[in-house]
């Protein structure tokens, strides 16, 4: 469904909607240092690289390396409420800011290990725990309270990082273990988030509401020193009372185990089609080409289109890769495909969930809301690897798994299609009581009370 009014603007209106990037591209740039540098994609874009050097060294096997993304998903899934009733409370800046900090150094820790299993476990739970905070939830909420007009855009190009991210870590860490070791590279892993987030972060990430910034570079309708106005949208208890919460609930789980499972596990499934340790990586690698092009052009189309229909079109586009990826033999170009198609869906994934949050819940519980649905995402994306690693330890072939993911990417794409009309998508501006002069926030109409 396309909204007339959006597509009626013209060149001047055109040019007021992006206006909002003209202070706030700090904000998009900052944010996407650190999702693309934090937990949520590190660990599973690089783990796949750890796998064989650790294998060999400790004789452990691949479903045992994999355990860490499991373990690292059941923090995500306790903590990521937390972390948004956190966000909501004191703000963002005072979460992400120790979290990428905590993160980076654990990260360093894990190339301390003398061969321990419950150590490699236990370490992986600091990261985990510590690294809570740079997952989407922190940052997206600034964003959103920064951008109205262009917020799929803007949500886009943040979240764009975890495929660069991933193109970056992968070569980065596949580099450094072969010149100096698994264990430095560890530490080269744990010096991305430290030497290039930490100071960007510091520098330019920063709420609407700060008092160090200056009233002329405020969002519009926003008021240095404003009365504190209650922000729209459903509070917490409305919104799990409300059937559409569930339903995007079980759709990112199964939508996460999809991708989640796919990912870590592509350098492993590439070697037991056949492919050199070379080109398995070089393939691996593409998925940050196409994870550029989900986030950017799916966030591109979120402010024009039904999200919905976006999100079902790219995240059902996984299924054909994984019956591509089936089968003996498997040539170069068909599995570069089959790596793109995938990468598309987990290039949308994140930023359809806060559009959708905000779209259908407002702003004033974003980040309960926003974590409790990334824990349901948590989960499919944690189990995602650790399954599709058990049944190749079984099995000696991940087609059997493969048919499994390909039905999870139906089932949790189609259902999308009955969220129905958005509730909260028409900026307007609103007076609200307080004293006199200190002005408005501005607001979200509701569509669809």
């Amino acid at each position: 469904m396309v909204f007339p009014e959006r597509m009626k603007t013209g060149v001047s209106k055109m040019q007021s909607r992006y206006k909002e990037f003209s202070f706030a591209w700090r904000i998009v740039l900052s944010s996407a240092l650190g999702i693309g540098l934090g937990l949520s994609p590190l660990p599973i874009y690089t783990l796949g690289v750890f796998a064989g050097p650790l294998s060999q060294e400790f004789g452990w096997g691949i479903d045992r390396v994999f355990i860490a993304l499991l373990v690292t998903t059941i923090c995500s899934l306790l903590l990521s409420p937390v972390i948004g009733l956190m966000v909501d409370r004191i703000g963002a800046r005072k979460v992400v800011l120790p979290s990428v900090l905590g993160f980076g150094l654990c990260l360093m820790l894990l190339g301390l290990n003398p061969g321990s299993f419950p150590l490699y476990i236990a370490t992986w739970v600091v990261v985990g725990i510590l690294g809570a905070g740079t997952l989407p939830i922190t940052w997206t909420r600034v964003i959103n309270n920064w951008f109205s007009e262009c917020r799929g855009l803007a949500l886009g190009l943040a979240l764009v990082s975890t495929g660069i991210a991933g193109i970056c870590a992968k070569f980065w860490v596949a580099y450094l273990i072969e010149a100096f070791g698994w264990r430095w590279a560890f530490v080269g892993l744990g010096l991305m988030p430290l030497v290039i987030a930490l100071p960007v972060v510091y520098l330019l990430f920063r709420d609407t509401d700060d008092p160090k910034l200056a009233q002329d570079v405020l969002p519009h309708g926003k008021r240095k020193g404003a009365v504190a106005v209650e922000l729209p949208g459903m509070s917490a208890p409305q919104a799990f009372r409300e059937w559409r919460i569930w339903l995007l609930g079980i759709c990112f789980v199964a939508i996460s185990f999809g991708i989640g499972g796919t990912l870590p596990n592509l350098e492993t499934l590439f070697g037991s089609k056949g492919f050199n340790t070379s080109d398995a990586v070089t393939l691996a690698s593409l998925i940050g080409v196409s994870v550029v092009l989900g986030r950017v052009g799916g966030g591109f189309l979120l402010d024009y289109i039904w999200a919905p229909a976006v999100a079902f079109t790219l995240l059902i586009l996984p299924a054909i890769s994984c019956f591509l990826l089936m089968g003996g033999s498997l040539d170069f170009t068909i599995a570069a495909c089959a790596v793109l198609l995938i990468g598309l869906a987990a290039g949308a994934e994140q930023d359809l969930m806060a559009f959708l949050v905000v779209r259908y819940y407002g702003m004033k519980s974003y980040g309960v809301i926003y974590g409790v649905l990334y824990s349901a995402f948590a989960l499919g994306a944690g189990s995602g690897p650790f399954v599709f690693a058990r049944v190749y330890e079984s099995t000696g072939t991940y087609d059997t798994v493969l048919k499994y993911a390909a039905v999870s990417f139906i089932l949790g794409a189609v259902p999308l299609l009955l969220l129905g009309r958005y509730r909260y998508y028409i900026p307007a501006p609103k007076v609200v009581s307080g004293e006199k002069g200190k002005n408005v926030d501005a607001a979200l109409t509701p569509n669809d009370p």
